[in-house]
């Protein structure tokens, strides 16, 4: 099974929603950070991938039909390369407000995880440093306008590297019509998903 969507969008970004939102749509499975929780191995073959090493993408995301979020949208590029067929998936919303977003959630978890005395959060924490926040954001997460101006450039880059007729930039706001437009797909009858909001965030943490 080939990816058909790629999600280049960073997390807190509404991805949990679009995970949602595609497999209500068919494209059942989307791979999220949450899908490592149950496949433990993933961690080591994206720590590899994060390193340049050459992995087989077609055994990470079997049974996956899309991906979205950390740490897949790091490398959107090298899943399209592998699935040239693929749409692209840009997931954005307003920069100061994911900028306190991530700040009040996954990167509060990680700074968590490193103190943590569990020997697994730890290594959880470490994990996510060296993928997410020290290689994205060189550890400078205090810097709102630095880690801002990387966020607006990672948007940029996608936008200017992705033909048009393949990309759509999406807000959760705009809900199902562009998302079903974009896939070719029937549009629900049901309300456009809403999970992951910052209470819920910290209830499920």
């Amino acid at each position: 099974m080939a990816l058909k969507v790629i999600g280049a969008g960073f997390g807190r970004t509404g991805t949990l929603s679009l995970k949602y939102a595609l497999e209500r749509l068919g494209f059942d499975q989307c791979y999220h950070m949450m899908e490592m929780m149950n496949n433990r191995e993933h961690v080591s073959i994206w720590t590899d991938a994060h390193a340049g090493i050459a992995i087989d993408w077609d055994q990470l995301f079997t049974g996956y039909q899309a991906s979205v979020d950390w740490p897949s949208c790091n490398l959107w590029q090298e899943q399209w390369a592998h699935f040239p067929d693929a749409k692209i998936l840009l997931s954005l919303r307003d920069a100061q407000r994911w900028y306190e977003s991530v700040m009040e959630t996954i990167y509060e978890t990680t700074r968590q995880s490193l103190v943590s005395d569990d020997p697994r959060r730890q290594a959880s924490g470490q994990w996510a440093m060296n993928i997410i926040w020290s290689r994205l954001f060189d550890g400078r997460m205090d810097d709102r306008q630095h880690v801002i101006d990387v966020f607006n450039r990672h948007n940029e880059n996608v936008i200017k590297t992705v033909p048009a007729d393949k990309l759509l930039v999406f807000e959760a706001r705009d809900g199902w019509v562009p998302l079903c437009d974009f896939l070719d797909v029937d549009v629900p009858a049901e309300d456009y998903p809403r999970v992951n909001t910052r209470d819920t965030f910290w209830e499920t943490f």
